[in-house]
């Protein structure tokens, strides 16, 4: 039997688990999935594969043998494969973000802004920069070294600048729904796209906000199956 699973801190409403069991049965293929929730990723299980989350996509880098392209030069990981009993790692939270967000953008739309700096804020900026446009990261403090905003920098004539704002930060996600980014949604109007990475909620406070402006707006469900059908790709191929 094959032995595949979920990393991270706390996966008690992961869609994971669910959605590869189903594929194993549909697919006839002798496997299980697993949730694995642990505070040290110093040891990793023994699986044949893996999917990683929230907050190890950046921590479990120096503890893979080897990083694709895509991987390394983002620098964070949430896929990986043991193959010829080496560690692979890869991102493929990339490709379901632009594959996801492509359709919904127009031709006035050149800069982005990118709320928060972790693993998936550089996986949704390396999707950025392939779509063509250019961007600026955002956190609660700002760092003029590495190009960062706080988001007390954003005034009015920023939020009009940016017309595609994305969240990468996990505020307003279940069960934690009634938080949200602290930007200025007095600014957002209907030149503007709100992406969340967030998925449950259907509608974060993030995305109402914008909704009510007639901003168009897009969770990350089909975020989540892209880079999920990705992920299943990797584990499958001879």
């Amino acid at each position: 039997m094959l032995h595949y699973g979920l990393i991270g801190k706390k996966l008690g409403h992961s869609f994971s688990p669910d959605y590869f069991a189903a594929k194993f049965r549909n697919e006839q293929i002798n496997a299980d999935y697993t949730a694995y929730e642990t505070d040290d990723i110093a040891h990793l299980p023994d699986w044949d594969g893996w999917n990683v989350t929230i907050p190890y996509k950046q921590e479990i880098i120096p503890h893979l043998d080897m990083l694709d392209d895509a991987a390394w030069e983002i620098g964070a990981v949430n896929v990986v494969k043991r193959q010829d009993n080496l560690t692979i790692g890869y991102n493929t939270d990339w490709i379901g973000f632009v594959r996801s967000i492509r359709p919904l953008l127009s031709p006035s739309d050149r800069k982005a802004l990118v709320l928060g700096t972790g693993g998936v804020a550089q996986a949704v900026a390396y999707g950025v920069k392939r779509l063509g446009l250019e961007f600026t990261m955002v956190s609660r403090k700002s760092d003029e070294t590495r190009h960062i905003l706080g988001y007390g920098d954003l005034e009015e004539t920023v939020i009009r600048e940016h017309s595609v704002i994305i969240n990468c930060t996990p505020l307003g996600m279940y069960p934690d729904i009634n938080h949200q980014p602290d930007i200025p949604y007095m600014q957002i109007g209907r030149q503007h796209l709100l992406f969340d990475c967030i998925y449950n909620p259907e509608e974060t406070r993030f995305l109402r906000h914008g909704r009510e402006a007639g901003a168009r707006t897009k969770n990350g469900y089909e975020m989540l199956i892209i880079q999920a059908e990705e992920a299943w790709k990797i584990w499958n191929e001879k």
